[in-house]
């Protein structure tokens, strides 16, 4: 049979979504005669480790959290230090701007049993569609992309094909060829099996897989390098078409939302911490939670193949043992993997294999406006700005306005998240690595300029009241260059099997953080969270616990093309290329 016969053959299929959450739901009490001790000790208060903290906690765990700075890691605000006049709180800066899309569904459950206010849903209720996304150009046509489910129509290889082609091609402004040419390789990611994506897709990069190298360069500027860079914090020489495709698949072989949580594009509407991590904190202490900030950990005590104990070290230099009958190590992996040492990897070697993973800089910047910024309703991307920038402008999605903040004459805040680190800028031709903090946000500031003031003034510098740097990025002076302390997981070609399950042979060790296997497989905190569960689930286990198991989630996959799925199957276990694989 002809690869058109089968196109032409194929007949719509139902749907499968994803199963209703219950709002508001708490986990059931652990059942009795659960053997074994109930002490846990977790180390690092991000979202990996106050959702195992959560997890544990529920089902009557006693559980410490142990946490060297602040509590919310990535995630959490940051006040920016006395900026606050006449009552008025300091003005909120981050870390970068959060983004929930619709297709996460272990953080939205976790934030339905976090009560907030009177909302029915908790902090859930907190997260807000945008209607919109704009897509700015230097010297170039800006285009905006509405956001928002579509009516459900028939499915077939064909439809997509021509849709999501002839919509590329519409909305970017790109040749019809090249249009046509990403929507078969979404195609052909989409239709692959299992096998396909871990052993081929696992090891080839986007950038190959779409052939960037070969196309134009708005084919490059939108569909390889903004995909990866801007979208989904990856790099497109280096990052898997596993991973990216896994995206792809969720944002856009997904159009109709089919068994999304919520809107494609949510964000909070307010400062990070007040709306969702500070909420979360008084939940957990009312569930008994204990916390020690400013505790580090520093190694890993093993006796008879299980942790025995853990040396912390607090603020004031002082060092103890924590004792604990299991440990969750919730922390970054380049920090994680400073605690293996060469007795706690004789037990699990697996863990060396941690070294391979690649960390780089992802880091927000904060420009506070004494007007509001009339950029767009959602998220905008600056496609040509060699730093990768993108921005949402908060004050229009808040509760709580800007003016209520600082010394109240801030009436927005452009939130500008920095993806490329390594490219020279335009004022200074300089990485942002070798620019100072000061030339950082002038850099920045000239990029966006550069892009929205092509038509008008849309961003003017006597409306700059003033800006913030994540304080992770520090300027070391004597190497003229910044370190970061919060540097991010970047996915690279055949990083799965450098990222570890989160138990093994170590009795009483347990592992979460986004660098862990999980589903979404992208340092996000989805994937933190669902890391998570998967450590609470793998120490229920151990601990011979009857409670119930965490709840997890997979990603959307189009049922329509399961029949070509298991048509791959075949032809990948034969040698063959996907069904769909042909080069146009």
């Amino acid at each position: 049979m002809s690869r058109r016969a089968v196109l032409r053959g194929t007949v719509a299929a139902g749907v499968a979504t994803a199963g209703a959450l219950t709002a508001g739901g708490l986990r059931p009490a652990p059942a009795s005669g659960s053997p074994g001790g109930r002490r846990v000790a977790v180390f690092g208060g991000g979202v990996a480790g106050l959702t195992a903290a959560h997890e544990l906690a529920e089902r009557g765990f006693q559980v410490t959290v142990y946490e060297r700075r602040a509590l919310g890691g990535k995630a959490r605000s940051i006040p920016v230090p006395g900026t606050g006049s006449q009552g008025r709180p300091d003005l909120p800066g981050e870390h970068g701007f959060r983004f929930f899309p619709g297709f996460y569904q272990h953080i939205p459950d976790t934030m339905r049993r976090i009560p907030f206010a009177d909302n029915p849903n908790g902090v859930w209720n907190n997260l807000i569609g945008v209607p919109e996304a704009r897509f700015a150009r230097q010297g170039g046509d800006d285009f905006r992309l509405p956001l928002g489910a579509r009516a459900r129509t028939a499915f077939t290889p064909e439809m997509f094909r021509e849709t999501v082609g002839a919509a590329i091609t519409t909305t970017l402004k790109m040749p019809a060829a090249e249009g046509l040419y990403f929507a078969d390789r979404l195609l052909v990611f989409n239709s692959s099996c299992d096998a396909r994506r871990f052993g081929q897709w696992e090891h080839m990069s986007w950038r190959e897989y779409v052939g960037g190298h070969q196309r134009s360069h708005e084919f490059r500027a939108l569909l390889s390098r903004t995909l990866t860079s801007i979208m989904v914090a990856a790099k497109e020489d280096i990052a898997s078409v596993r991973t990216i495709g896994n995206m792809g698949e969720q944002f856009l072989g997904n159009p109709f939302e089919i068994g999304n949580d919520g809107a494609l594009d949510r964000v909070l509407n307010g400062p990070t911490n007040s709306v969702w991590i500070e909420p979360w904190v008084r939940r957990l202490r009312e569930l008994g939670v204990q916390f020690a900030l400013g505790a580090e950990v520093r190694g890993l005590e093993m006796r008879d193949r299980r942790i025995a104990g853990a040396r912390v070290v607090d603020e004031t230099g002082a060092q103890r043992t924590v004792d604990a009958d299991y440990f969750v190590v919730a922390l970054s992996a380049e920090r994680a993997r400073e605690l293996w040492s060469p007795e706690v990897l004789a037990v699990r070697p697996d863990l060396a294999a941690m070294d391979g993973l690649f960390v780089d800089w992802m880091n927000g910047i904060q420009f506070y406006l004494r007007s509001p910024a009339d950029i767009s309703r959602g998220h905008t991307a600056f496609i040509d700005a060699p730093w990768s920038l993108t921005s949402i402008s908060q004050n229009q999605l808040w509760t709580r306005k800007l003016t209520e903040f600082g010394d109240g004459n801030v009436q927005d805040c452009l939130s500008v998240d920095i993806s490329d680190w390594n490219t020279p800028g335009m004022l200074y031709g300089k990485t942002a690595k070798e620019c100072t903090r000061e030339e950082i946000a002038r850099e920045v500031w000239a990029q966006m300029t550069a892009h929205l003031n092509d038509r008008g003034a849309v961003l003017r510098d006597a409306d700059l009241h003033s800006w913030f740097l994540d304080p992770g990025i520090a300027w070391q002076a004597d190497q003229q260059r910044n370190a970061n302390a919060d540097p991010l997981l970047i996915n690279t070609a055949g990083s799965w099997e450098y990222r570890p399950q989160p138990h093994g042979a170590l009795e009483n060790l347990f592992l979460a953080g986004d660098y862990v296997r999980t589903n979404i497989d992208l340092a996000t905190m989805e994937g933190a969270n669902e890391s998570a569960r998967a450590a609470v689930n793998a120490l229920l286990d151990v601990a011979g616990s009857t409670a119930e198991r965490c709840r997890t989630f997979t990603l959307y996959r189009a049922a329509e093309l399961e029949p070509f799925r298991r048509i791959d199957a075949d032809r990948y276990a034969a040698g063959q290329p996907n069904l769909f694989d042909v080069q146009i």
